[in-house]
Order: structure tokens, then C-alpha cells, then sequence
């Protein structure tokens, strides 16, 4: 299976970056505080509708579109910036791969 390439999701939401844990030396995609903001404002979602679609606390949003939370930065986690991605796309949920 072949995942989207860096260019396809690092090209709207994020920066790609070296990353010393990717396999292979790699590139990981990187969300910035600013485009987790623009990522919920382009869908419309309130801080609270976000949050419930992601399964997130409405504080945990928050503290994403600061980066910062009590003075420490925040990086938005790959499960995360992955369901935005999801979402995006108009995929609100995922049951699965179908059975034969």
C-alpha cells in the first residue's frame, strides 16, 4: 500500500522535516499551530465541534492553536494531524476495511 507523499498533505497543512525516528532518515510532516486554525476555520468547525470530532477536549484544541501549553510547546500528534487530514476528505469515521 502506498501512502500520500509528502508533498500531497505537507503541501496544505504543515512543513515537512528531518526526522531521526522515521525509518530511513525520512521526512515527517510537521502541523504548525497556525494550520491546525486554518485546517478547523476552512471546515467551519467551532473549537467545540472540533474537538468533539476529533475526540479531543475543547482545552486540547486550544492548547494546539498555541503551541504552547504552560510555557512547554505542543506537537500536534500524527494520529492527530492524520484525522485532520480524514476529515478534510469527508471521512467522519472508519469502520474498517470491507470483509470478503
Amino acid at each position: 500500500m502506498q501512502v500520500q507523499n509528502e508533498i500531497g498533505l505537507c503541501g496544505k497543512m504543515g512543513k515537512a522535516r528531518k526526522n531521526k525516528n522515521t525509518r530511513g532518515g525520512g521526512r515527517e510532516c510537521v502541523m504548525q499551530p497556525s494550520d491546525f486554525k486554518r485546517w478547523r476555520k476552512s471546515l467551519q468547525l467551532s473549537q467545540k465541534q472540533a474537538a468533539e470530532a476529533l475526540g479531543l477536549r475543547r482545552r486540547v484544541v486550544q492548547y494546539y492553536e498555541k503551541g504552547v501549553r504552560d510555557g512547554a510547546p505542543v506537537e500536534i500528534p500524527k494520529a492527530i494531524r492524520l484525522a485532520c487530514f480524514a476529515l478534510s476528505e469527508g471521512c467522519a469515521d472508519y469502520g474498517g476495511p470491507p470483509s470478503e
